[in-house]
């Protein structure tokens, strides 16, 4: 299904360690509860690839295909906007103009003069920051994202149409997220992460228990318990999120693998390191969404000890599942960041030492999350050699 590859592997020495508890229970029942209110609220597909599981030798592949989550394009949306929403019931109440604002009277402008008087900020590669304006514009705040030099037009254009002011950072992902920082420190704004460092957590963690109903509804839609679950890196938000959803609701069934991009694979050579370690360079690879250089410390607590595996595999390796996934009937449009996971599967179990090593059989069941749809149109017809409309409608 796709060609053979140099991919890097490595079996994490720490997997099953104890740990800390990084998303407590009731933070996500809070988050689900809410988030699930929300106008448009709808679980994603969970999507049958058995041409997939024919590749990979394994009994069952389904793919959680995230690309209409709330018109957004991705999972992102049910973590950014729930963690502006957090931010500005929590600035309010500290205010002193409402003790307890709900969605509804933030969506209703009931707080709009306080509200506007609030200015959210983060960096991105276009997903994150495109949630972050979408939850500022509904519930009122000012938006200001930065976006590193390489992030494509398309992408800053699709932030910018939720009301967000954008600003350009030379040099990479982590270079925006110091600057979103420093800029806000300066100015007063509330800086609204997916990613997570000594002193800042509690936004993070509130983006990550949004991030676990994708999970939960994944786990709802496939019945048995997946035996392994290939899952995106970038700072390890999601897949940590999905690694602590899994683990709730199928204990230990589920074996994590963990799969970057090699360009930026900061979670696999934290795991070499046995600790945080921030990987140098300008990141420069085509799965935009993951060019992160430096791990999320929440993330890393939970992926240092549950994570059974990492993986980082070539760009080609997600262009060839992108065109495969747009080739089926019904086609599937996936973007560059969503298709990693899947190249992971399909690459390892391909591979003698790391099938047996995974433990990936004839009868394993596997569980793969499309994180985002054709965010930058654009990019997706270079990339699959068509319209993400016209492989939609076939």
């Amino acid at each position: 299904m796709i060609p053979a590859v140099p991919f890097r592997f490595l079996i994490n020495r720490h997997h099953g360690t104890p740990g800390v508890v990084v998303l407590p229970d009731g933070g996500f029942r809070r988050a689900r509860e809410e988030i699930a209110s929300w106008p448009g609220y709808a679980p994603t597909p969970l999507l049958d690839l058995p041409d997939v599981a024919a590749a990979a030798r394994v009994g069952h592949v389904a793919y959680k295909d995230e690309g209409g989550r709330f018109g957004l394009g991705s999972f992102k949306a049910l973590g950014g906007a729930y963690a502006v929403m957090r931010l500005l019931q929590a600035e309010l109440a500290r205010r002193g103009v409402a003790d307890a604002a709900t969605a509804a009277d933030l969506m209703e402008g009931k707080h709009k003069d306080a509200t506007r008087a609030i200015t959210v900020t983060c960096a991105t590669d276009g997903n994150h920051g495109r949630s972050v304006a979408w939850g500022a514009q509904r519930f009122g705040a000012r938006c200001v994202i930065f976006v590193h030099e390489t992030v494509s037009q398309g992408r800053r254009d699709a932030i910018a149409k939720w009301g967000a002011e954008i600003r350009v950072v030379p040099g990479n992902y982590d270079d925006a997220v110091r600057e979103a920082q420093k800029q806000a420190d300066a100015h007063g704004w509330f800086v609204v992460s997916d990613t997570s460092y000594p002193g800042y957590t509690e936004v993070p963690r509130d983006v990550m228990q949004g991030y676990r109903v994708m999970a939960d509804e994944a786990a709802d839609q496939i019945g048995a318990a997946p035996s392994h679950v290939f899952i995106q890196g970038g700072v390890g938000g999601v897949a940590a999120a999905v690694s602590v959803q899994m683990r709730a609701r199928f204990g230990a069934a589920a074996r994590i693998v963990v799969v970057e991009p090699d360009k930026a694979a900061c979670l696999l050579a934290s795991a070499e390191a046995g600790q945080p370690t921030t990987v140098p360079g300008d990141l420069d690879t085509l799965m935009a969404g993951l060019a992160c250089g430096e791990p999320s410390l929440l993330a890393w607590q939970e992926l240092e000890r549950a994570a059974f595996a990492f993986m980082a595999v070539p760009d080609e390796s997600a262009v060839a599942c992108m065109k495969a996934l747009a080739a089926r009937r019904p086609p599937v449009v996936a973007g560059e960041s969503a298709v990693a996971g899947m190249a992971g599967l399909l690459l390892a179990a391909r591979e003698p030492f790391a099938r047996a090593a995974l433990g990936l059989e004839e009868t394993s069941r596997v569980l793969l999350f499309g994180t985002e749809g054709a965010t930058d149109p654009e990019v997706y017809e270079r990339l699959v050699g068509r319209a993400a409309d016209a492989a939609s409608s076939d």
